[in-house]
């Protein structure tokens, strides 16, 4: 059984990596896997009623990942739809290319970390279109934006869908994992990005077409400040949320989206229907990637399978023995999400070792966090932030692996480096 469970889910990895060459979602491929390998499980064990009872216990963990995207997706969606984001993007003022990139970078770090890599890549790269005109300048900034995004996202509890998995685990606390991995997060963004800006030194650059004020926004500037203002809140004081009522993060951001529904409402309730629409919760709904939602369903539930049957845990074993020494394996664990995608490399780590022997905010965590975090910068599809920054751009596997590769690389191994000297001279 072992073995036909094992086949199964690696022929659903391929499919996953594999998703543009073979044409196939990977959503598609993440459900199939799931439903098979428990299908597998729950016939050759013999016993459905404990099958049936630790698939209860995998669904009770999986919705609150799901629940807690769900609502942080369709907040960020509300405030774009209020033209949110102008907020940050109005500051920019420079002329050139050099000090341009250092604040699109900058804000891609911080912001990411406030709502998440993904959105804040897609925020960003759209920015980028809208203020540059050339497209080889606009690869660039939207590699770069993608570095920074995975970096910013790492050292926050909701910044990356994986460290967020880590946090509702118990794996790791808030305040402890920006403490423990904003200084390496901040060195894997800083060291390709002062490379970067040595090219581009003495260059400047004109507003780009797109980014020229029509002054045709359907929303005031207190509707904007407001929904930006309470957006962000929400997703910042969930942490608190959970500290003040012991309540998993999921139930902090659905009252908070809750709030955020009901001024909406108020403030919106005496225009046109045709006007309001676009501006509710309501809507924001039916724009959030549903599909990124179904594929991290289908991939928790595989890997929880394969935690349950105790093929993880021997995994752990065998790369204990094999490798041994714990940062060696997590570093390889970052540079494998490169290729493949990191959530189930983490819901693999989180299933292949136990908070028994590894407490919360351990080295192990941490570090998990960071590597898986920022490894998927190295290639342009082994991150959500790069292949969204890939269709918007259009960017080639092959020039972002020559031009870039090396440079999220060297990051990747510099801000490693600093986490475990910073480790080891704190612990």
């Amino acid at each position: 059984m072992l073995s036909a469970l094992a086949a199964i889910f690696v022929i659903s990895y391929a499919a996953i990596a594999l998703e543009h060459p073979i044409g196939i979602n990977k959503s598609a491929s993440a459900l199939l896997g799931a439903g098979l390998l428990w299908t597998v499980y729950a016939v050759m064990s013999g016993d459905h009623g404990v099958v049936a009872h630790k698939l209860d216990e995998s669904v009770a963990s999986t919705a609150q990942i799901i629940f807690f995207l769900l609502g942080a997706m369709t907040i960020v969606e509300v405030i774009d739809a209020h033209d949110g984001f102008e907020v940050i993007t109005s500051q920019i003022r420079t002329k050139k290319l050099t000090t341009l990139m250092w604040l699109i970078s900058l804000v891609t770090f911080f912001l990411s970390a406030v709502l998440d890599n993904l959105t804040t890549a897609i925020v960003m790269v759209s920015l980028v279109k809208k203020l540059l005109d050339e497209h080889d300048d606009r690869l660039l900034f939207a590699s770069m934006i993608v570095i920074a995004a995975n970096a910013g996202g790492a050292f926050s509890p909701i910044g990356d869908v994986t460290t967020t998995m880590l946090w509702i685990g118990g794996q790791v606390t808030p305040l402890a994992i920006v403490k423990g991995v904003f200084l390496a997060a901040a060195v894997n963004l800083v060291a390709p990005l002062l490379l970067v800006s040595y090219q581009l030194r003495g260059r400047t650059f004109t507003l780009g077409r797109n980014g020229r004020d029509d002054g045709r926004s359907v929303t005031s500037v207190f509707e904007r400040n407001l929904m930006f203002g309470m957006g962000l809140g929400v997703l910042i004081l969930v942490p608190a949320f959970k500290a003040v009522t012991h309540l998993p993060p999921f139930m902090g951001i659905l009252f908070g989206l809750g709030i955020l529904w009901l001024a909406g409402e108020l403030v919106h309730r005496d225009k046109q229907p045709e006007t309001k629409g676009r501006l509710t919760v309501a809507h924001a709904l039916t724009r959030i990637d549903v599909t990124s939602l179904v594929f991290f369903l289908g991939i928790l539930l595989a890997v929880a399978a394969l935690e349950h049957t105790g093929i993880l845990s021997g995994l752990a074993g065998w790369l204990d023995r094999v490798v041994g020494r714990q940062d060696v394996i997590v570093i390889i664990l970052g540079l494998i999400s490169a290729v493949v995608d990191n959530v189930p490399l983490v819901a693999a780590s989180m299933g292949m070792y136990s908070l028994s022997q590894y407490p919360a905010d351990s080295f192990l965590w941490e570090f998990i966090a960071y590597c898986a975090g920022t490894g998927g910068s190295i290639l342009i599809i082994g991150s959500a932030a790069g292949v969204a920054a890939m269709g918007l751009e259009k960017i080639q596997f092959i020039w972002y692996m020559r031009k870039i590769g090396g440079l999220a690389l060297l990051g990747y191994l510099a801000g490693a480096a600093v986490y475990i000297m910073q480790y080891r001279l704190l612990h």
